[in-house]
């Protein structure tokens, strides 16, 4: 199997995005979120798109911006949404999750995060089990800034590092170095975070051996409890800034899967404990835990204990996670401005799921979390449906025999092949075509 030059979606849904239409829109958003079990708690996620400077490697819905204005204005409008979706909700529906996202969240000043943090909990309510988490630029981040989300209750915290050699920083346009970085860890530790991320990239142009592995030892003396590491996806289809990297300094596919088992190696000198196809944890923190006990899931970003069967995405361009599918706002800051405005939720397309959709969408999440796929498992929340997987069963195991061992009601990936993941997962995907462009396995 050609994992080194084949391409697959991530999955951290399904359907994936490619199958978003504009046939889904305000009114299944609206009905959606009105019909919300109150009984179940929710997650949310607020985006903030805005950046002091635009990364050449990033593929994220994200703006350039040197003045507080266009913040301002759209902050005031992200208020408006929030209000919106606490009168849409049913009365006493918790929200058990908080993610800022972007972007750059860390842009806000500390007047902006009280400002938000005050709209978001004067409109929804937390759960008792309640986790508040922030992505941090440690170059856009302050004491002033790290005391306003812990007061509104951040309780983790996720640090883009990505990677520390200077060539390789220069290439992405991503300039941080270390002692920046180690200062934001330290004023995070001060304020009483308990839960810190870091985000650590592979397969950036003039990485070699020797760069990882500075970088890794970096990362491994700031002490992060977990750890993503990321295969760079080179899309300059669709993120027309990753055309300013230079594609003849990107590492070719067998040296990509170099880098990261090197990495992966290193990390676990540091105690830091394998989680799915590119996350690390330590035993001690709730991903492992999830893990081990069977209660690892995936969303939009990435290997997750969120249990919370829906999440409601704001800003521009967030997407949510509903009972009957996505739905995702307008891309555009401007359309999204203009929408909510107009007092209507910002839900541009989306695509609904039907009972086949949500079985496939569970086999995958069982592929990519647990390395197996237990058909048991499917059998108990879909009975007879899973019948709809006796061909990509047969698929699966047709092509990837080498690498699974098979039981009476399943298969196991074997661990040196988990690299297959994405692959097999691929076999489960219902609207997958051969025009369909998606970032390296590898």
């Amino acid at each position: 199997m050609g994992v080194y030059t084949s391409r697959a979606p991530r999955y951290t849904s399904y359907p994936t995005a490619a199958q978003f239409t504009t046939q889904v829109g305000q009114n299944f958003f609206t009905n959606q979120i009105e019909q919300l079990p109150v009984d179940t708690p929710i997650s949310i996620y607020i985006h903030i798109p805005f950046c002091e400077r635009l990364c050449w490697f990033c593929a994220c819905r994200t703006q350039g911006t040197r003045t507080a204005r266009p913040v301002q204005i759209y902050l005031e409008t992200l208020k408006s949404e929030i209000r919106m979706l606490g009168k849409a909700l049913p009365d006493g529906l918790k929200m058990a999750r908080l993610h800022w996202g972007g972007g750059t969240p860390t842009i806000l000043t500390p007047e902006m995060i009280n400002d938000l943090n005050k709209t978001i909990f004067e409109n929804l309510t937390p759960a008792d089990d309640f986790e508040y988490s922030v992505e941090i630029d440690p170059t856009l981040v302050d004491k002033d800034k790290i005391t306003a989300l812990r007061a509104g209750g951040m309780t983790r915290a996720s640090i883009g590092v990505q990677d520390f050699a200077p060539k390789v920083q220069k290439a992405i346009g991503r300039m941080q170095s270390v002692e920046q970085t180690r200062d934001c860890v330290a004023m995070l530790r001060d304020a009483g975070i308990g839960s810190l991320n870091m985000d650590i990239l592979y397969g950036l142009p003039f990485q070699t051996a020797e760069s990882v592995q500075n970088t890794v030892a970096h990362v491994g003396e700031l002490g992060p409890d977990r750890i993503a590491l990321y295969g760079y996806a080179h899309v300059p289809w669709m993120a027309k800034r990753q055309q300013l990297i230079d594609e003849e300094a990107l590492p070719g596919g067998p040296t990509r899967r170099s880098l990261f088992a090197q990495m992966s190696r290193l990390l676990g000198e540091y105690d830091m404990v394998p989680i799915g196809i590119d996350h690390f944890a330590k035993d001690s923190d709730s991903l492992s835990e999830a893990c081990n006990s069977g209660g690892l899931r995936r969303n939009f970003q990435g290997y997750t204990t969120d249990q919370c069967d829906t999440l409601i995405g704001l800003g521009a361009s967030a997407i949510s996670k509903l009972p009957g599918g996505y739905a995702q706002n307008a891309p555009k800051s401007s359309q999204y401005l203009r929408m909510i405005g107009s007092g209507n939720f910002a839900t541009q397309r989306g695509v609904e799921m039907s009972l086949q959709d949500k079985l496939r969408a569970r086999a995958i999440e069982l592929v990519m979390c647990d390395f197996a796929l237990d058909t048991d498992v499917l059998q108990n929340e879909f009975g007879d449906q899973i019948a709809q997987l006796t061909q990509p069963l047969l698929e699966v195991r047709k092509k990837f025999a080498e690498a699974l061992d098979f039981s009476g009601t399943g298969f196991s990936i074997r661990k040196h092949k988990r690299a297959l993941a994405r692959l097999i997962a691929l076999e489960f995907d219902e609207y997958i075509n051969e025009d369909a462009r998606f970032s390296m396995v590898s």
